[in-house]
């Protein structure tokens, strides 16, 4: 737990780092919520994003995190920036005496994630890592849910995205450090070990590259597997690029003995395109749940059951009750240990997916 060193009558001074999709989302949501006070934006295009100044008007701009962390000298600092760029801003922010957000992955490595949670709980300072799916709750539900269909469990996910335009030019600019697997990866592998509550024991993977406008050593396909050790298995399919398919880009299943749960679109419109688009990341439309239970003549007892989630938050929705936990999280409220486990878990996961398309092994954990 953070040392509450602002108290509940005190606003927290925030400035941001990267201000795409989600730093944008993120400084709308600071500015939103009482108990912060957005004071800075920082982008490397600062002087180009005209766009700023209309909607954050004479807010202080930089160029340079080292330029907008010594003049401004803030309570916390938003990490939005490319992966590559997190450890390294999220250590220079807590050496500054600042609490950080910091969006997934934590870090391009293992052990630079294992030394940003060390330096926030040496210095007492709130960490919070962007695994947004955990403020939803129509994903909690469906994780609530997966618990009680017995063991062990099939676990089925993928999320890949047709991206062209400026969306594809922020996945090939992600690509240059990170790879679709380990990305959004970490979100889906987290739900799967919430589910389950087990050990990972081994992890396979493969990819491809589909495209030549990546680095050689890159891949934009990728598929994962995971085996836990109560018996559970759990795979995960992301492919970024013009040329992905929309046909069921979008599968959240998971399978039990005692039946199913499913995220699906009520209706067929509701499952076409847009898969680029990150506010239907989360969306999940409905959640089916299938019986396995059957009766005296061996048929299904029960329908299967459709439960509506059209109340559910929307995107910005879901970045103000991320920001909500991490306001709780910096006035030392809320025990963060257990959630920087996770992440730590989460990466150990993927990472090893990475490994293991390179290296055509599997990865024992």
């Amino acid at each position: 737990m953070s040392s509450p060193s602002i108290s509940t009558a005190q606003k927290v001074r925030v400035l941001v780092v990267g201000l795409g999709t989600m730093g944008t989302s993120h400084a709308r949501a600071y500015r939103s919520i009482e108990g912060f006070e957005l004071v800075g934006l920082c982008t490397s295009r600062a002087a180009e994003r005209n766009d700023l100044e209309a909607e954050f008007l004479s807010l202080p701009r930089f160029e340079t995190f080292d330029e907008a962390l010594a003049s401004l000298r803030p309570d916390a600092v938003a990490i939005c920036t490319y992966t590559e760029h997190h450890a390294t801003m999220a250590l220079q922010a807590i050496a500054a005496g600042a609490h950080v957000f910091c969006e997934k992955p934590l870090a391009d490595t293992l052990e630079a994630a294992r030394r940003v949670v060390s330096a926030a709980r040496t210095a007492g300072k709130a960490l919070l890592i962007g695994y947004i799916l955990r403020v939803h709750p129509a994903w909690s539900q469906f994780v609530e849910i997966g618990r009680t269909l017995g063991k062990p469990l099939v676990m089925r996910m993928n999320l890949n995205q047709q991206s062209a335009g400026s969306f594809w030019e922020v996945h090939k600019n992600l690509m240059r450090s990170t790879s679709p697997i380990v990305d959004c990866g970490v979100h889906y592998v987290d739900i799967m070990c919430q589910v389950t509550r087990a050990r990972p024991v081994a992890v396979h993977a493969v990819g491809a590259r589909l495209t030549n406008e990546i680095a050689p050593t890159m891949y934009n396909y990728g598929h994962l597997h995971i085996v836990f050790d109560d018996g559970s298995v759990g795979w995960y399919e992301v492919g970024w690029g013009p040329m992905m398919s929309e046909t069921a880009h979008f599968v959240k299943d998971l399978i039990g003995p005692n039946g199913s749960v499913s995220m699906v679109a009520k209706e067929s419109s509701e499952a076409a395109a847009h898969s680029a688009d990150h506010d239907t990341h989360t969306r999940t439309n409905a959640l089916r749940i299938h019986h396995a239970a059957r009766g005296a003549e061996g048929h299904l007892a029960k329908p299967d059951e459709l439960i509506s989630t059209a109340d559910e938050p929307g995107h910005q929705e879901l970045c103000e009750r991320e920001q909500q936990l991490f306001l709780g999280a910096v006035r030392g409220e809320i025990d963060l240990s257990e959630h920087h486990e996770d992440a730590i878990n989460s990466l150990r996961i993927v990472f090893a997916a990475d490994e293991s398309v390179r290296s055509g092994e599997v990865v024992r954990l």
